[in-house]
């Protein structure tokens, strides 16, 4: 997930705030419907269990080096998750029912509405989900070391 969103973050757009309003709206909805597939479901809930995975299986005596990495990693996560599920889907949702971008009366007013707030979220996320990838590394390295 942090190369997904750091990838929007850092390329998807900035190339698109250089396009016009219509060009923008449609590529986002396009957007929207293609990534929820089943190979994103996956990594993406799948995260989410293997995260859990992680916390379960370092939780004994003896392991809190790696426990609490793998704590800190969860919760990364779990804030990454959130947000899309909380923020940024409806965010989505809402730009998807503006309907047409050719029958859109004001396409500037629906993606200030929409750019300026998924944009700063997708920066959260990004963030978050580099947090969850930089501790479960740590986390892992800790382990194979017998840091435990």
């Amino acid at each position: 997930m942090a190369g997904l969103f750091a990838g929007f973050a850092y390329s998807v757009m900035p190339a698109l705030r250089r396009s016009s309003d219509g060009v923008f709206v449609e590529v986002m909805q396009n957007i929207n419907v293609v990534i929820v597939n089943p190979l994103f479901m996956v990594l993406f809930m799948g995260g989410l269990v293997a995260a859990v995975a992680a916390v379960l299986t370092n939780w004994r005596p003896g392991s809190a080096a790696v426990r609490n990495w793998a704590v800190a990693g969860f919760f990364c996560y779990l804030l990454m998750f959130a947000i899309t599920t909380g923020i940024s889907v409806p965010l989505n949702d809402k730009l998807a029912a503006a309907g047409d971008p050719a029958q859109i009366a004001d396409l500037a007013a629906v993606r200030a509405q929409f750019e300026g707030p998924w944009v700063a979220w997708n920066i959260a996320r990004a963030v978050a989900s580099v947090g969850a990838l930089g501790c479960f590394a740590v986390a892992l390295l800790r382990f194979r070391r017998g840091a435990l």
